[in-house]
């Protein structure tokens, strides 16, 4: 009669072998690397410290801005209240050896003033110098100012006196010393009052370094012969129309 042999029951191995669960068949989680051999968890705390960066480099410079508008200062306006000319007239050159064959003596003294129209920031003057123009060409010699301070929001008026005062007179070209007889004796003269300098803006906590200032003021001054003369014979002079004034920085 034939053997039946049954078959091993669970958990039954012949000795020296290892069985097979069920729980090592199910798949295994394998850790995560990327391309370059990184964990997924540094990668994810480097993308986190980027954006922290980004935020607080976006904070600072919608501050910086915030800052620059409210203490941004304002160019400074000019304005001319008066002129008066106590002598123009043309001379003999000051030498023969002179390039310009003539010359011209004058002297005024206009009534300039300077407005800081920043609400927030106070402006310095320094190495201020006035002088007069006509047809391109100097016709005082640069009289210095005094430097300035001016408060935010304010006004400060200078009536600087160019030319005069035993200083020599100027040359300039024989059409300018033509066209400048002409216009005295019709009686209106067209003139440029610049003013030059440097100014430094100094607005709450911050300063700003020194900035070269370049002011012009065009003027039409009538002139004519009359009581209260100067000393060549030419009174103070009216302003003719609204001078005009610009500066650049």
């Amino acid at each position: 009669m034939a053997e039946h042999h049954l078959p091993p029951e669970p958990g039954h191995h012949p000795k020296g072998e290892k069985g097979v669960h069920a729980d090592d068949l199910k798949p295994t989680r394998r850790r995560g690397y990327s391309y370059y051999g990184h964990d997924k968890g540094s990668s994810g705390l480097l993308r986190t410290l980027c954006f922290v960066v980004l935020v607080i480099l976006l904070i600072a410079g919608i501050t910086a801005l915030v800052l620059y508008l409210v203490y941004r200062p304002t160019s400074p306006a000019f304005a001319v209240n008066s002129i008066a000319v106590y002598s123009i007239s043309n001379v003999a050159a000051p030498s023969a050896a002179a390039a310009a064959p003539s010359a011209v003596a004058a002297s005024f003294q206009c009534s300039l003033v300077i407005r800081n129209p920043s609400g927030r920031a106070s402006a310095r003057y320094d190495r201020l110098t006035a002088y007069v123009v006509y047809r391109g060409e100097a016709i005082t010699a640069p009289a210095q100012l005094p430097p300035l301070v001016q408060d935010p929001d304010s006004a400060v008026m200078v009536a600087p006196v160019m030319g005069g005062g035993g200083s020599p007179p100027v040359p300039v070209s024989p059409d300018t010393a033509a066209a400048l007889a002409n216009d005295v004796s019709y009686g209106v003269v067209s003139l440029r009052v610049v003013l030059l300098g440097r100014v430094r803006f100094v607005s709450g906590p911050f300063r700003r370094g020194w900035r070269s200032m370049y002011a012009r003021c065009d003027l039409l001054v009538g002139v004519r012969k009359g009581p209260g003369v100067g000393a060549a014979g030419v009174p103070e002079a009216p302003l003719l129309g609204n001078p005009s004034c610009d500066v650049d920085m």
